[in-house]
């Protein structure tokens, strides 16, 4: 499935226009579930932190058990390669994937040297702040001991899905999904913050949900800016009493709630600032694509 108008994939050696197909049905990653991903974003010119998702697949597909067919930085070059090659000034979706073609004689474990790479780059606007609404999920996040969850791997997106899928239902853009204590961990897909009597608090990460990458730029571009961030165990009960609450991650890099529950949430400024804060970063100080 594309999700935009214009598409790109790299693989086997080459770029390809459209949606090419990758997967062979009786590759290990096709029927076991080890594909890692990660998404990067183009647009302005730009390209953000491309370099950090690019060592990021290359980690999760060693969690996952697999030796990446291509270092961080070779990756990076050929996103930026595709890119060109689209010739568009449109807001892209670079989306890098490893998967394994092969399994041990168990056939459950994959072979590490068995690793293919695919790259996918498809037009995706970003999301402008507007009207967002956010409740509290039914579903939670797996223990560190019981998922892969340092891994950015597609076999728990159906968990996420469940989660967006089910507040929807209900009339909400996203929700959060607490980890097995209880504790606020993120959405379906992005990072949760709140920020209360001025001070911005994120939960801090503890092996239930991924450390995201636009999470850690906009906590230091908030710190360089003269605001407290505490990285904090948090509770529902302090997202239901929050001044205001943003989210941040890599398709819409930093959006303000406006709803939580039934709660109309008026403030967005820190939330505003810190989308201000990344896109000047963005412009300022990444290499242009």
């Amino acid at each position: 499935m594309a999700i935009g108008t214009i598409c790109a994939t790299w693989t086997d050696g080459r770029w390809h226009d459209g949606n090419v197909p990758i997967l062979g049905a009786a590759d290990h990653g096709t029927w076991l579930g080890t594909l890692v991903f990660d998404g990067a974003r183009t647009f302005d010119g730009v390209t953000p932190d491309l370099d950090l998702h690019c060592e990021r697949v290359v980690r999760s597909a060693a969690t996952m058990g697999l030796d990446a067919p291509l270092e961080a930085g070779e990756i990076a070059e050929l996103i930026l390669s595709g890119v060109k090659r689209l010739g568009t000034d449109a807001a892209l979706y670079l989306r890098p994937m490893i998967w394994s073609r092969e399994g041990s004689v168990a056939m459950i474990d994959p072979l590490p040297d068995s690793a293919a790479l695919a790259i996918c780059i498809e037009d995706l606007p970003l999301r402008e702040p507007g009207e967002f609404a956010l409740t509290l999920s039914p579903f939670r996040r797996p223990t560190a001991d019981s998922a892969l969850n340092d891994a950015k791997a597609a076999c728990h997106y159906p968990n996420n899905a469940r989660v967006v899928r089910e507040a929807r239902a209900r009339g909400f853009n996203n929700a959060l999904s607490l980890d097995q204590a209880g504790h606020v961990a993120e959405t379906a897909s992005t990072n949760a913050f709140l920020v209360k009597d001025g001070v911005v608090r994120t939960p801090v990460p503890n092996g239930t949900f991924l450390n995201g990458i636009t999470r850690q730029r906009v906590i230091a571009l908030l710190r360089a800016d003269g605001v407290e961030v505490e990285e904090a165990v948090l509770l529902p009960v302090d997202f239901a009493e929050a001044d205001e609450i943003f989210l941040t991650g890599n398709a819409s890099k930093v959006i303000p709630v406006t709803r939580y529950e039934d709660r109309v949430l008026p403030a967005t400024r820190t939330g505003l600032r810190a989308r201000a804060l990344y896109m000047d970063y963005a412009h300022q100080t990444r290499r242009a694509a």
